[in-house]
C-alpha cells in the first residue's frame, strides 16, 4: 500500500447523497479476484452512455475533472453492500481522497485499509468545499494527514479527525500485511525455534 502523507491534487465534485457501492463498482465487474484493474469500472453505469461512449455530463467525465484525485462528496457515502472492490476501483482510478459529511461504515473502514484517506467534515464546510468548487476551475485542495488538514489556495482551511492507529497505518503505507511484517524478525525468531 503507498504511504498518504501529504497530498496536492485536482478535486472533482460529486453532488449526489448516498452513493452505493454498486453505483460506485456494478455487481457485474466483481468476478475479477486480484485488486487492480477496477478503476475503468468506476462509476461504470453513471461514466458511461448504453453505446459504451462516455457521458459527457458524467462528473468525472469532464475536462476540468480530468486526473482528479481527490472527491467532494454528499453524506453517505459508500452506503449499499460491503464490497471492499469499491474502494479498490476509486484507488485504482487515482482517488486518494475521498471528503464527505459522513460515510457508510464498512466503506469508510476499507478505505483505510486499501490506501485511500476518507475525510469527514460538517455539511456545512463540505457546501464550502462545493461553492469553491464551482469558483475556481480546477479546483486544486491540498490534504495533510501529517497535520491532519485539508486547504485550498483560496482562504479555505479545516482541520480532520483520523483515529491514530488508522493515521499510522496509512502515514506509513502500511495494510494488515505490512502490519505483520512490521514483526517479521520475531515471527522468524519464533519459527526457528519450532
Amino acid at each position: 500500500m503507498k504511504p498518504f502523507t501529504k497530498l496536492n491534487g485536482v478535486a472533482a465534485a460529486m453532488d449526489r447523497a448516498n452513493v452505493d457501492t454498486d453505483q460506485i463498482i456494478p455487481k457485474q465487474f466483481l468476478k475479477r479476484i486480484e485488486r487492480s484493474g477496477f478503476g475503468q469500472f468506476l462509476f461504470f453505469d453513471w461514466r458511461f452512455l448504453e453505446n459504451g461512449q462516455p457521458n459527457p455530463n458524467f462528473e468525472l467525465n469532464l475536462p476540468r475533472n480530468a486526473h482528479a484525485s481527490i472527491l467532494l462528496a454528499r453524506r453517505n457515502f459508500g452506503s449499499g453492500s460491503s464490497r471492499e472492490h469499491a474502494v479498490w476501483a476509486i484507488e485504482d482510478f487515482g482517488i486518494r481522497a475521498v471528503i464527505a459529511p459522513s460515510f457508510a461504515d464498512i466503506f469508510y473502514n476499507n478505505c483505510f485499509k486499501n490506501g485511500v484517506l476518507p475525510i469527514a467534515l460538517s455539511e456545512e464546510l463540505v457546501e464550502d468545499l462545493f461553492g469553491r468548487f464551482e469558483t475556481h476551475a480546477p479546483y486544486r485542495l491540498t490534504v495533510d494527514l501529517e497535520q491532519n488538514r485539508v486547504f485550498d489556495g483560496h482562504g479555505f482551511s479545516a482541520y480532520f479527525q483520523v483515529e491514530p492507529f488508522r493515521r499510522y497505518c496509512l502515514l506509513h503505507g502500511l495494510d494488515d500485511i505490512g502490519l505483520t511484517l512490521e514483526h517479521e524478525s520475531k515471527i522468524t525468531e519464533y519459527e526457528r525455534r519450532l
